[in-house]
């Protein structure tokens, strides 16, 4: 098997890792944001404040996702 890794491609391994290993990141960054929401202690609209201003970012990931799905690409 040239030019395989464990048996993938490094087309394989470059899908696996753009798609669950970016989302395994963007989960752990939205634990990481409730943990420093917790710690700070900021009630409610605090937290949302930092939910909404430290994970926008996620929201065009998500975007992208979703319109490859529909499109079909």
């Amino acid at each position: 098997m040239e030019g395989t890794i464990f048996g993938f491609t490094e087309a394989q391994i470059t899908e696996l890792g753009m798609t669950y290993g970016v989302w395994g990141l963007m989960l752990l960054m939205i634990f990481i944001v409730g943990h420093l929401a917790w710690e700070s202690k900021v009630g409610k609209f605090g937290t949302f404040i930092l939910f909404l201003g430290l994970t926008f970012g996620l929201v065009g990931f998500i975007a992208k996702s979703v319109i490859q799905h529909y499109m079909k690409v």
